[in-house]
């Protein structure tokens, strides 16, 4: 069908009478508007003629006023048909885009009919489950290859052993940076336990002191350090409480 409206010698000829007709159409349309045109400016004149005599020549306002009225029926007729050629030029440019869409339409179908040539349901769905055993294939493959490590596999414990060290040395990086050191190395660097020492030796052997003619008044004289020691102990406390907060 499609074939004997779109195809043969004449197909070419058909595909251009819209648009030819369209053509003439609006070539006769262009004529009219301007008919149109000439028609309104006559009543324009005749009317104004009228009024100008209706008072001193009573004849030429009559005769004014015949051919306005003529005018205006000759603008009544050229209007219609305007409106007429107007209706016919919109019916054939629907026409032509119909047959336009129609013949987009036909090709359309001509190409999927092509594209579907010899492909039926049987062979989709054996091309499918193809596609599908060849996806499980491929999971299969994947899954074995992440699951068997190849090689000798290092020690879950050394691992940890050596992930504790590098945390230890980073910690300890730390400290450096902000200045503190461990607990433990600043706990033996604090001079308490030294004066202790001192103070108890003193205490135990207090005739020996007394009696000795280099020391001349040993109480004095831990008299004398205690202010001495007692910012060593308050600078030894205060090093001690930054290294625990490092640590903490």
């Amino acid at each position: 069908m499609w074939s004997s409206w779109f195809g043969g010698q004449s197909a070419q000829k058909r595909k251009d009478a819209p648009k030819e007709a369209i053509l003439g159409l609006r070539g006769q349309l262009e004529m009219l508007q301007k008919r149109q045109a000439h028609l309104e400016s006559q009543i324009v004149d005749q009317d104004a003629i009228a009024r100008k005599n209706v008072s001193s020549n009573k004849n030429a306002a009559k005769a004014a006023l015949r051919r306005k009225k003529l005018h205006e029926k000759n603008l009544e007729q050229t209007q219609t048909q305007i409106m007429q050629l107007e209706q016919q030029v919109y019916s054939i440019e629907a026409a032509n885009i119909n047959q336009e869409t129609l013949h987009a339409m036909d090709q359309a179908g001509s190409a999927m009919k092509r594209m579907h040539d010899g492909l039926t349901m049987e062979k989709v769905d054996s091309m499918m489950d193809k596609l599908r055993e060849q996806q499980q294939l491929a999971e299969e493959i994947g899954n074995v290859i992440t699951q068997n490590h190849i090689g000798e596999q290092p020690d879950e414990d050394e691992l940890e052993d050596e992930l504790e060290a590098l945390e230890q040395e980073a910690m300890d990086a730390k400290m450096l940076k902000t200045g503190t050191v461990p607990v433990a190395d600043q706990l033996e660097r604090l001079p308490a336990a030294a004066n202790g020492e001192r103070k108890f030796g003193i205490l135990s052997h207090p005739h020996s002191f007394l009696h000795n003619s280099n020391i001349t008044n040993p109480i004095l004289s831990v008299k004398g350090k205690s202010k001495q020691t007692e910012e060593e102990d308050e600078e030894a406390e205060l090093e001690k409480l930054r290294a625990e907060m490092a640590m903490s």
